[in-house]
């Protein structure tokens, strides 16, 4: 049926595998890093339409992602979930104002709608967030919108994508191109990170999803060619619950720069942010601005009612996004002006590279790419089937008490594991609901083979309580070693490394559990 080659395993690149296989086709993944590692887990954990470009009048945008996010939410309930936001109103007109333009929303969403956007009396809007600031406070308008978790979002999709016969691989990295006798490519060049093992991998198309690298891939095929992206960088702090008081989102509509910011429950903590900075820097390990970390601080404190401090974050973390720059905005213009589309390219030697876009999207933009594949490589035409997918785990109604339900059908297996030896019932921590169980079941199932890997992207524990992450790093590096067969000195790196990693998330010195 032909065969192609994905580079990266963000949600594009995922979505890319799963909508080609489940199409028929043999498809590779190469993942320089982990599932997800850069930009698509450090979102705002939103599958939403964008209120904000609504406001822009980029209505193409907005119906584009509503559509998208019910599909988000029907094929992967376990994960996608309706979320309530308040906007609070200081203002005489605000009521009115943010009631018609979210009735609009609604409007737009259709039959996927996830609630209707209704006024609330000042009293109303305080019982739903206890925490909001109320000096000056009129009442406010509720809306609704989708809340998932990005990285468990993304090995579903993995799994997704090797249950439809594709091959996902991480920490396989490509280093060259493989070109024909016409210059055409039909394969890549690469290398096992943790091995040192070189490779050579054949194609009929190789797509470039690589998020924020996708230039790097581009100038492998062409060094002269011009760059797509602009990068801008997001912050987030993690805070505990209580600074919203209850499960109610808030949404403030325009701050200073010119941006919204988000206070969204999440796995019982609070996630502020988020930040636009443009930056000329790529790296999978972007870190915080300090002026980032003080424009949230000092706003989210203008509207709750207990000023967030640092010593108050549980975490902080920053991603990148790959926005797709239109070659006049190349030269650093504000990423706001830059275009949150994805953009779909194809090089005369049949390299197939999408940029832009964002997580609520990645079906819609993983079909567009495999529409085109079949083009390029002149491959059988099959229908994209993705609309009605089920992702792995997929189970309705599920019980959100506790983290277990991101795993959603998996987790009976999970507590059948915590059975089967009384070792695996232990806790890792005492902040934290995780098991030695989810630690063996993310080394068994789910492709993680770092200490990073299970407390970043499989547990989120580094996003949840850094402090916490850093406690439980001995405990998980022993698990793992006895899982993946290997020995004390590769446990002791292990610790060092996730360790020297976690420090980056704190604002604070970080003091031994206890202390």
């Amino acid at each position: 049926m032909g065969c192609n080659r994905c580079g990266g395993g963000g949600a594009t690149g995922l979505g890319v595998a799963v909508d080609a296989a489940s199409r028929g086709f043999k498809v590779v993944l190469l993942e320089q890093a982990d599932f997800s590692k850069s930009t698509s887990s450090r979102s705002t954990k939103l599958a939403h339409g964008g209120v904000r470009y609504l406001a822009q009048g980029d209505v193409g945008l907005v119906v584009e992602a509503l559509r998208e996010r019910g599909i988000m939410r029907q094929n992967a309930p376990h994960l996608v979930k309706d979320q309530r936001f308040i906007i609070g109103n200081y203002k005489w007109w605000e009521k009115a104002f943010y009631t018609l333009g979210l009735t609009v929303y609604d409007v737009l969403a259709g039959k996927k709608g996830f609630g209707p956007s209704l006024p609330l009396t000042r009293e109303k809007v305080i019982d739903e967030i206890p925490g909001i600031a109320t000096v000056d406070l009129r009442g406010g308008v509720v809306y609704h919108d989708g809340q998932f978790d990005d990285s468990r979002m993304a090995v579903n999709l993995m799994q997704t994508a090797w249950e439809q016969g594709a091959t996902p691989l991480n920490y396989i990295k490509v280093r060259g191109l493989i070109k024909n006798d016409d210059g055409n490519i039909r394969g890549v060049k690469a290398v096992d990170l943790l091995t040192g093992q070189p490779y050579k991998l054949y194609g009929t198309v190789v797509v470039n999803a690589t998020g924020i690298f996708v230039d790097e891939l581009i100038k492998m095929d062409a060094p002269e060619a011009a760059p797509l992206v602009k990068p801008s960088q997001g912050i987030h702090l993690v805070v505990d619950k209580s600074f919203l008081g209850g499960q109610t989102a808030i949404m403030i509509p325009k701050t200073s720069d010119g941006r919204v910011l988000f206070g969204v429950p999440w796995h019982d903590r609070v996630i502020l942010g988020t930040t636009d900075t443009p930056l000329d820097e790529f790296t999978l390990e972007p870190r915080p601005l300090e002026e980032e970390i003080e424009f949230i601080l000092r706003t989210a404190g203008q509207y709750l009612a207990k000023q967030p401090r640092r010593e108050d974050v549980l975490a902080v973390y920053a991603g990148l996004r790959p926005l797709a720059a239109p070659k006049e905005n190349a030269d650093g213009s504000k990423t706001k002006e830059i275009s949150r589309k994805h953009k779909l390219v194809v090089s005369p030697t049949g390299l197939v590279t999408i940029t832009g876009g964002k997580w609520t999207t990645y079906q819609d933009m993983a079909q567009d790419v495999v529409d085109r594949v079949l083009e390029v490589g002149n491959l059988i035409k099959k229908d994209c089937v993705t609309k009605h997918l089920k992702i792995h785990g997929y189970m309705e109604n599920v019980d959100r008490s506790g983290y277990g339900y991101v795993y959603g059908s998996d987790y009976e297996k999970i507590l059948a594991l915590q059975k089967q030896a009384p070792e695996y019932s232990q806790r890792l921590h005492e902040r934290l609901d995780f098991t030695v169980a989810e630690v063996v079941w993310a080394v068994r199932e789910e492709m993680a083979v770092t200490v990073e890997d299970v407390l970043a992207r499989r547990l989120r524990a580094l996003f949840m309580d850094a402090r916490a992450a850093i406690d439980m790093t001995p405990k998980v590096a022993s698990v793992m070693a006895k899982e993946l067969g290997e020995d004390t000195c590769w446990e002791n790196e292990q610790v060092d490394e996730f360790i020297e990693l976690a420090q980056q998330y704190l604002l604070t010195p970080y003091q031994p559990f206890g202390n």
